[in-house]
Parts: structure tokens; C-alpha cells; sequence
């Protein structure tokens, strides 16, 4: 499996960040073969028809549909190409939360990461018309650089990507304003990070020195779940990714994510999904979601 590199934007300057339309790139997206980026993507469907494999989960696409795409996160696009239309934002994480001046920026978005809510999110076309103006505005900056270009390169990312968060939360009722937890968005991004290594509550409150107690009520406040909760999610995640994506065996990846008998992760994954990864696995490649 092939892991798509961000590729610098052909303007002279050192922005990690670029949109794509798609009568230069529906080629890249028309590909049915599984592969993953190191950056991060929004692709904003205007004409689109169509399904998306996503983080093991099938996502239908339709006109004036929005897709959010973390780094490293396997997919598969199976797109119709007659009359599609749509623009992509890409950039790279480290870049943006430098970019921002917050380390934990794309940890705060809502969308990005998200292991409990839909990674889509369907809006009506007035509003596709209007993001659309936003970026065909940033990637007209992009290609003819000014002296001010970065500073207005830097508000209409931020406000694209905040009103997206905004939006967001409110289809799925949840409060952007409890956004002062940084020990919760510090747990979500240390999960990216070390859930192959470690996956105990106790390992990550020695990473952030706090105590237990500490970090389940930033999490609950911020993402209406329990650290626990949320760390089971994401340590599901790498051991589907492994399932589906490599020719391990089970016992290879226990092995993998330091469970110490094969038995355990057996276990585990029926817990989470109430079913064996023999069964997951034939329900997978039957085309039924998990």
C-alpha cells in the first residue's frame, strides 16, 4: 500500500498548504486502489457520486458533500467520473499548527481525529458555492504570492476551517466552546502517537503529569466521553487497520500493540464490537460496516 507525500505548491513560497480542483487532479481520486497521505484533506463535493472506504467505514458521496480525511488514514475511492466536481484543501499538520501558533490547532477541529461522529458532513449549495469562492481566493494567493499573501492566506484558512468546526458541531451537538481543555486535545494528540506502544490510562497521565481523575474530566468536558472510552476507540482503530491492511496474524499483531497473550486482543475486540476478528474480517470483505 502506497502512502501519498504532500507535495510543495508551485509558487515560490514555503506554504505546506494547496487546493486542488478537480479537472487537474479527479485522476488521483478516480484510482480504486487503498492508500493513505501524511497530510491532512478536506475534499468539498459540489457534483459528486459515488462511495469513499474510510477508516473502515463506507461513506456514501453525493452532491454538496464534505469529506474529512486525517493523516495516515487508510481509504478507497470508488467515484463516478461523469460530472464530477469538486476541490480539495490540503496541508500538512506541523505546518498549520505552526502556521496558527497552537500546537494543538487540528486537534481542536472537531472533524479531524474524530472516532465518534460521521467523517462527512452534508450541506446545502449556496454554501458549497461559498467555500468554493474561499478557496479558489487561496489558491489564487498561493499562485501569484504578494508580500501581504500570507497574512491573508492565514484568515481565510482560519476562518474556512473554523466555520467548518462550527458547522460541525452543530449537526452533531457538540460545544465548540469548550475548547480551553487543553489536556484533552494533548491526550487525543498523544493517542496518534503512542496507542501502538501504549495503551494504559496510566501511560498517558505520566506523559501529560496529571492524574487520572484529572484527565477523564478534561476528556468528558471536551468530548462528552471517558479518556478510557476514547482510548479503546482509537487502539480498535490500529488493530483494524492491521486486520484489513497487513498480512499479519492475529497473534503477530498482539505482538504489534504489546498485548501480552493473543488472547487478550481476541477478546478485547469482541468487547468493542461483539464479534471475533474471523468475523470481522468476513463481514469486511462482504462489504458490511463495522
Amino acid at each position: 500500500m502506497r502512502t501519498q507525500k504532500f507535495h510543495k505548491t508551485e509558487c515560490g513560497v514555503d506554504f505546506l498548504i494547496n487546493v486542488l480542483p478537480s479537472d487537474e487532479f479527479a485522476d488521483t481520486y478516480l484510482l480504486k486502489d487503498t492508500y493513505d497521505t501524511d497530510y491532512l484533506e478536506i475534499v468539498f463535493f459540489k457534483k459528486g457520486n459515488g462511495y469513499l472506504v474510510l477508516n473502515h467505514q463506507r461513506i456514501n458521496i453525493s452532491d454538496n458533500s464534505i469529506i474529512f480525511i486525517s493523516p495516515f488514514q487508510k481509504r478507497e475511492w470508488n467515484l463516478n467520473p461523469d460530472g464530477l466536481d469538486f476541490m480539495v484543501l490540503v496541508f500538512q499538520e506541523d505546518f498549520l499548527n505552526d502556521f496558527f501558533s497552537d500546537k494543538l490547532f487540528t486537534y481542536r477541529l472537531l472533524y479531524f481525529y474524530q472516532l465518534a461522529y460521521p467523517l462527512y458532513t452534508q450541506i446545502d449549495q449556496v454554501l458549497v458555492e461559498r467555500y468554493y469562492a474561499l478557496l479558489s481566493e487561496i489558491k489564487s494567493e498561493l499562485v501569484k504570492t504578494r508580500a501581504d499573501s500570507v497574512h491573508i492566506i492565514r484568515s481565510l484558512i482560519y476562518y474556512l476551517l473554523q466555520k467548518l468546526n462550527r458547522e460541525y458541531a452543530e449537526i452533531h451537538h457538540l460545544a465548540v466552546e469548550k475548547n480551553h481543555h487543553n489536556e484533552a486535545f494533548q491526550f487525543k494528540q498523544l493517542l496518534e502517537i503512542y496507542i501502538r506502544d501504549k495503551q494504559r490510562i496510566n501511560d498517558y497521565t505520566s506523559l501529560l503529569n496529571i492524574n487520572r481523575i484529572a484527565l477523564n474530566k478534561a476528556v468528558k468536558a471536551q468530548f462528552n466521553v471517558t479518556a478510557s472510552h476514547l482510548l479503546k476507540q482509537r487502539l480498535l482503530v490500529a488493530i483494524k487497520d492491521y486486520l484489513i491492511h497487513s498480512k499479519l496474524t492475529v497473534s503477530e499483531i498482539a505482538f504489534q500493540l504489546n498485548f501480552s497473550e493473543p488472547n487478550h486482543l481476541m477478546r478485547f475486540f469482541k468487547n468493542q464490537t461483539g464479534i471475533t476478528t474471523t468475523d470481522f474480517l468476513n463481514e469486511y470483505q462482504n462489504g458490511i460496516n463495522h
